[in-house]
């Protein structure tokens, strides 16, 4: 997972490791995270929009089949619709980072961290080298707000059981 940040977010190993230590909070406020969130090519993202449809609608049943079968995630989308359009919603600013955290708490921190490099890799097969390096890290960047947060939220459940 840590491949994943360093690759796609050009980012180091320790500056990764630092950004996956800190709440949710404190991501969001962090000016390294604000800086790759706006260094996103939203244009070039919105013009992609019909060939991520695409990669989304072909790669996201076997996914979502992976995370059931073999991370043993019990609740996953039925079909990748609502997940395209959560990205479509995303790149015209009516969804936000903290819904898409809402979304996917459930899911246990050990399955986030192993389905980022599959998730990230959804995209390898996109032709077009700079939309798919776009889209890469585009995810890569949800990825690491999903993962801070799933670890946080894995230190809260450690320390509820602790003092129980």
């Amino acid at each position: 997972m840590l491949d994943v940040f360093t690759q796609y977010l050009n980012l180091s190993t320790a500056e990764v490791e630092t950004l996956l230590s800190f709440s949710l909070q404190d991501l969001l406020n962090s000016p390294a995270i604000q800086q790759k969130l706006n260094s996103l090519n939203i244009n070039l993202l919105q013009q992609s929009l019909p060939t991520a449809k695409t990669v989304l609608a072909d790669k996201l049943p076997p996914f979502y089949d992976w995370l059931q079968n073999e991370l043993g995630v019990e609740r996953v989308p039925d079909s990748p619709n609502h997940t395209t359009q959560w990205v479509v919603n995303f790149l015209k600013k009516q969804e936000s980072l903290m819904r898409l955290v809402e979304l996917h708490r459930p899911v246990p921190s050990p399955a986030i961290e192993r389905s980022i490099p599959r998730l990230v890799g959804l995209f390898e097969s996109v032709e077009d080298a700079q939309v798919r390096q776009e889209w890469q890290k585009a995810i890569a960047a949800l990825c690491l707000v999903l993962a801070v947060d799933a670890r946080e939220q894995a230190q809260s459940r450690q320390a509820v059981a602790l003092f129980c």
